[in-house]
């Protein structure tokens, strides 16, 4: 048995969370934008299907990506190089998240972003905590993905691509943005062979809470990000 949120919606302590299914914390509360920062402040986020209750989650242990890391593939490398694409941050947040839940992806049924789920994350993009990277070719968006960023972190939610390659092109390049901002880690939840080979690695997940304690503290002014922020090119 898991608890219940009750009216004072504070989240029970992280270290509670099952181990199977791993990091299932509690259910319960809203989606509100308090609720959501207060969870991604303590190392908790949601995680259910509709017709569920809301689900938190908090698993161990921890997949992480420090942006420096990123790995780039050669074939990756020329199609930066080569820069037949356009790059934009947070200029269609809602058709950036809409495209995450309902473009198919192998090996999924269904989806986990809910419309209240997207609703709750353009509240908070319009609070300048969740961001999108978009990848444009031809003036049409292909792919990208979307996240939070607190102080000088960022946990990153979910990702589309309309062609080969388009979600890899807006990770590598916000990965780069990422660490010129000053940004030191992003979440990237669970761990997937897919994740491992762009350089993301496993922590503990008491690890993880003390570095966002102070990564959420430093530098936190949530903002709109500038549309060309990381559209420089790739040499």
């Amino acid at each position: 048995m898991i608890p219940w949120l009750d009216d004072s919606k504070r989240f029970p302590p992280v270290e509670l969370a099952l181990r199977e299914p791993n990091g299932l914390l509690c259910a319960g509360g809203d989606l509100s934008s308090l609720q959501l920062l207060q969870a991604y402040r303590q190392g908790i986020f949601p995680w259910y299907s509709a017709g569920e209750p809301i689900l938190w989650w908090s698993p161990n242990p921890r997949m992480v990506l420090v942006p420096g890391e990123f790995r780039i593939s050669r074939s990756l490398r020329q199609t930066l190089r080569r820069g037949n694409y356009e790059i934009r941050l947070d200029s269609q947040f809602p058709t950036v998240i809409r495209a995450c839940a309902e473009i198919p992806r192998k090996a999924q049924q269904g989806t986990w972003i809910t419309r209240e789920m997207q609703l709750a994350y353009i509240r908070l993009h319009r609070f300048g905590y969740a961001h999108s990277v978009e990848t444009w070719i031809d003036g049409q968006l292909m792919g990208g993905l979307y996240g939070m960023a607190i102080g000088r972190m960022f946990y990153g939610e979910s990702m589309f691509s309309l062609t080969s390659g388009a979600s890899k092109i807006a990770l590598a390049h916000l990965t780069r943005y990422l660490d010129q901002q000053g940004f030191l880690l992003i979440d990237c939840q669970m761990n997937t062979p897919h994740l491992a080979s762009l350089g993301a690695h496993e922590i503990p997940r008491s690890e993880f809470i003390k570095r966002l304690q102070v990564l959420c503290t430093e530098n936190d002014q949530p903002g709109r990000w500038p549309s060309d922020g990381a559209s420089q090119g790739w040499h």
